[in-house]
């Protein structure tokens, strides 16, 4: 595999992915906080399920590609850590979500 086959099957996607999770996860939460309402908090979970569902689609290639690729190993692993690094901003999110309700209702 090229180095211009490795960065496109997968790796720039996976980086594009994440930080547009991040962005609208950011979006989502900061419209809830100016407006708390259930409607928002529906689309807010929907979004977290498929997003999920979306980002361990592409985990599963980039660990395949991971384990098959030994010449980019490096390069992989750094992109499955990209796309890990939105969980824990998820569990912060959910927190701060949970505390507005609790504090609201």
């Amino acid at each position: 595999m090229t180095k211009a086959q490795y960065k496109s099957a997968t790796g720039i996607f996976s980086t594009q992915l994440a930080l547009g999770s991040f962005s609208i996860g950011t979006v989502l939460l900061i419209a809830h906080l100016i407006k708390p309402n259930g409607e928002l908090l529906v689309v807010g979970f929907i979004y977290t399920f498929f997003a999920t569902i979306i980002n361990l689609i592409v985990l599963l290639k980039l660990l395949f590609l991971l384990l098959t690729q030994k010449n980019h190993q490096d390069y992989f692993a750094v992109k499955i850590l990209i796309l890990l690094a939105n969980i824990p901003i998820v569990f912060v999110y959910l927190k701060i979500v949970n505390e507005t309700l609790q504090n609201n209702y």
